[in-house]
């Protein structure tokens, strides 16, 4: 089946198999190898990626069903060259270990300040119509879906925080 996915801003015909993950098409297909297979059943967040500016496991999501979607992946993220603010403070907190994970983590952060910044309320959230308060439970529960089998959690809660603290 013939797919169009815009990804990074850039559109794509894919034709692919109709039971092709999102997760493939993109490193299988257009060669973005940022986001990772992990255990691909959508418990580890290694896949994350931004379909019309929600997260989301792409591990878990058929290409198909994205026809025409924004979708943003790391790679559309930052670069090298230019890294977001979120990369940079990853990289200034040693948010990553092994970096496995890193693609989904800043991905699934990126997408969260913006959740939180709109007011939508997490379970661990005190007022669910006030300001939401980036607190170290906060920054945990709404990153919950995303696995560090190294453990940089209390790097990754700081590199979030500081992000948060700078878009203010």
């Amino acid at each position: 089946m013939k797919t169009t996915l815009t990804v990074n801003g850039t559109t794509h015909e894919v034709e692919a198999d109709t039971r092709t993950s999102l997760l493939d098409a993109l490193r299988n297909h257009l060669d973005l190898t940022g986001s990772k297979k992990g255990c691909d059943h959508g418990q580890c967040g290694a896949c994350t990626v931004i379909v019309n500016g929600r997260r989301i496991n792409s591990c878990l999501t058929l290409a198909c069903m994205h026809d025409g979607d924004e979708i943003t992946t790391i790679e559309g993220i930052g670069t090298a060259e230019q890294l977001s603010e979120m990369q940079a403070n990853f990289v200034k907190h040693d948010g990553y270990q092994c970096g496995y994970c890193t693609p989904g983590q800043i991905c699934s952060a990126t997408a969260m300040l913006d959740e939180a910044k709109a007011g939508w309320p997490s379970n661990v959230s005190g007022d669910l119509t006030g300001t939401i308060d980036l607190t170290d439970d906060e920054i945990a529960e709404r990153m919950s879906g995303n696995i560090c089998r190294c453990a940089a959690y209390p790097n990754i809660v700081d590199a979030i925080r500081e992000t948060a603290e700078g878009r203010k």
